[in-house]
């Protein structure tokens, strides 16, 4: 059932912007709290306040959730704005892991910026982040290119803005000039795609672009392929996939740790979530387009596009990984490949009548979520005692700290995709699907790359047992960043030993009737 506003909003249905509205409220009275503030005043609790407006904004989340039936075939949907904006249960289970990472990220890095010299304005840092997850929350519920594009901007402009707060770090200056030249490129390409969907079908709304499109298809083919192609390029370089990568490595270099977790996670996961409504939105509806036995070419050049991004995502960032000593740029590589991990049951979803896949997908993210900070929480740790990112850093590790050592080694091989840990089954859902589509060639590139990256993954294990630290002094973990660390650790193994569970969890959540997922406004 979808209840959709074709009018001004309501009050009922300003209730269920709330979780925006928070974020957003939060952001504009804690810069003005710091504007006020005299400047011999700490602003290390400005992160706790900024930490507790991301739990209210889930909690209104979960309040969503229990409110109303989002789940199943009979899934309710709320349409706001004539279908701009939508509260089904793919919007809020993503919403969830958005703030759910968002919240472990800010966890582990209060006391990683509040001890970096290289950012004078802490407070402003803390604050900034919360615009940026309001962006990361509104692509969760786009249903419209509008929408979406404001969505993109406000995370982007925000993430810029918090790399360029390391005003003291030349690499800070360097990545954040980089990152605003390579995201102004994406956003135009994106834009541009828009323009041609519209162009050809006179309509922003993703629903009723997808009904255009066949006619589109036979009037304007060479304009449809320039507008899809184009959204897929805009996006690819938001995810880092190769050949689209090449500002990662820099950028996660430069940038502080947490905020390097952001981008590894939140940013990236965003893009994928908006990437994901395109898809389906525009493509799983349109029968003649991609489905059933009828398939378009423009359909086919898609799906390979798709599949061709995830196979160069996941040959290159492993192949480039090989040589890095600097474990920022060697996560940086790591997530592009991870990226790749994550196209592939998109691009083969789409030759299927249901959305299943999105269960693949949204298991993996969520693995790759926990895991992935908590890699970044270690390494926040380990980078202020030794005063760098290098691999060196991390000899000896085991002895000066066991406990994080231990947490770090059930991280770094749910990473390699080893047993029994999330990524393990995260991956095998994944290839197992595409066995079942026949795309071989994918699986089996899966595979090898996987094997690939255990040489440096173990090579950081390496470092911790084998290589003779530096110094013999204690390493000290703040409260704060061991609790983010043992919660990823946890989840880790929690993804590892139940994965049935959660799969089917997932499965009910962003698995949506076709005509739940695409009904029009009224």
């Amino acid at each position: 059932m979808v209840t959709t506003a074709t009018q001004a909003l309501t009050g009922p249905d300003v209730a269920y912007l709330v979780p925006e509205i928070i974020l957003v409220g939060a952001a504009i009275l804690l810069t003005i709290l710091d504007l006020l503030l005299p400047n011999t005043v700490r602003r290390g609790f400005l992160s706790w306040l900024t930490l507790a407006a991301m739990a209210g904004s889930a909690a209104v989340v979960v309040g969503q959730l229990l409110s109303f039936d989002p789940f199943g075939e009979n899934a309710e949907v709320i349409s706001l704005l004539r279908d701009s904006y939508r509260i089904d249960g793919f919007a809020l289970t993503m919403k969830l892991i958005i703030l759910a990472a968002s919240m472990l990220i800010l966890l582990m890095g209060i006391r990683t910026i509040e001890r970096d010299d290289a950012i004078p304005d802490k407070g402003e840092t803390f604050t900034m982040m919360l615009p940026a997850v309001a962006g990361a929350l509104i692509l969760c519920s786009t249903a419209d290119l509008i929408t979406m594009f404001v969505g993109l901007e406000l995370l982007g402009i925000s993430t810029y803005v918090l790399i360029g707060f390391r005003k003291k770090s030349k690499l800070a200056a360097e990545a954040a000039f980089k990152y605003v030249v390579i995201g102004a490129v994406s956003s135009a390409f994106i834009l541009f795609g828009m323009s041609y969907l519209y162009g050809v079908t006179g309509l922003t709304n993703l629903g009723w672009i997808a009904r255009m499109l066949e006619q589109a298809v036979t009037d304007f083919k060479a304009l449809v392929y320039v507008g899809l192609f184009f959204l897929v390029a805009g996006f690819a370089v938001k995810i880092a996939v190769a050949p689209f990568h090449a500002w990662a490595p820099d950028v996660y270099q430069g940038a502080a740790t947490p905020v390097t977790a952001f981008l590894a996670v939140v940013s990236k996961a965003a893009a994928f979530i908006a990437l994901v409504r395109v898809i389906f939105n525009t493509a799983i509806i349109q029968t003649p387009f991609i489905l059933g036995p009828a398939v378009s070419p423009v359909g086919e050049d898609v799906l390979l596009a798709l599949k061709v991004l995830a196979a160069a995502a996941m040959i290159v960032g492993t192949t480039a990984a090989l040589r890095q000593k600097n474990v920022k740029r060697l996560l940086a590589l790591s997530g592009v490949a991870n990226a790749g991990y994550l196209l592939v049951p998109l691009a083969i979803g789409l030759g299927t009548t249901s959305t299943n896949n999105l269960g693949d997908f949204s298991f993996y993210l969520v693995a790759y979520l926990f895991m992935t900070i908590g890699a970044f929480a270690v390494m926040a740790v380990v980078s202020q005692t030794a005063g760098h990112d290098e691999l060196k850093g991390y000899a000896g590790l085991y002895y000066r700290a066991p406990w994080t050592a231990a947490g770090m080694i059930v991280l770094l091989i749910s990473l390699a995709g080893l047993p029994v840990t999330g990524g393990f089954f995260g991956k095998l859902f994944i290839l197992l699907s595409a066995a079942q589509m026949k795309d071989y060639w994918l699986a089996a590139i899966m595979i090898v790359t996987s094997v690939i990256s255990y040489y440096f993954y173990f090579s950081i294990i390496r470092q911790m047992f084998m290589r003779t630290a530096e110094t013999e002094a204690k390493l000290s973990v703040p409260v704060p960043t061991g609790i983010a660390l043992w919660i990823c650790v946890a989840a880790t193994l929690a993804l590892g030993f139940m994965p049935n569970a959660f799969m089917e969890m997932l499965e009910q959540a962003v698995t949506l009737s076709r005509d739940v997922w695409v009904a029009m406004p009224r």
